[in-house]
């Protein structure tokens, strides 16, 4: 019988039991990469927003802000 697992699950249990090294090696091989990784990177970022105080949220959100203000990007007509 197979298993059947969700995108959450499915990139969950791919990063579980890897070490420090791991994890950045597989954080690092998805940026910039194609974009079928971007799911895997939601993923992690789903994790942490979910596991870090309102304060590091903030921080977060201001980085975000800063470089999306940076991007020189044109509204879309």
């Amino acid at each position: 019988m197979p298993i059947i697992m969700d995108l959450r699950q499915a990139v969950m249990h791919k990063m579980h039991g890897q070490d420090e090294a791991g994890l950045h090696e597989m954080i690092e091989g998805s940026i910039g990469a194609q974009e079928a990784a971007l799911p895997g990177l939601g993923v992690v970022f789903e994790m942490m927003w979910r596991n870090i105080d309102p304060a590091k949220q903030d921080e977060i959100v201001s980085l975000v802000h800063d470089q999306l203000e940076q991007s020189n990007l044109q509204p879309l007509k």
